[in-house]
């Protein structure tokens, strides 16, 4: 599976009823909440890196990139925006591009 056939997924679950998976009750509840998911699960995975436990950092990491995709959803974010926008910034220096902001 790709990051953009999980997105793809987790796009058909906007219309899904809520008691049929668990991405449609986290969408039904809210961009708000979808981004709090988000936030909880980074935290869990930099707890994880600090301890050095790869196979749960390899877990929590799984648990980032997906509610990072739900909470582009909420939000409609096209996941492809994301992905082009890192392909701007492939074509220069990360220091020049940290710079800028």
């Amino acid at each position: 599976m790709t990051l953009d056939d999980l997105y793809a997924t987790i796009l058909a679950r906007k219309t899904a009823d809520p008691d049929s998976s668990w991405t449609a009750q986290l969408l039904a509840k809210g961009p708000e909440k979808c981004a709090e998911k988000f936030g909880e699960e980074a935290i869990e995975a930099i707890i994880e890196a600090i301890k050095d436990d790869k196979a749960a950092l390899t877990s929590e990491a799984a648990d980032v990139l997906y509610h990072l995709l739900v909470m582009l959803a909420a939000r409609d974010v096209p996941f492809g925006d994301v992905l082009d926008e890192l392909g701007k910034r492939q074509a220069q220096s990360g220091i020049a591009e940290k710079a800028k902001r």
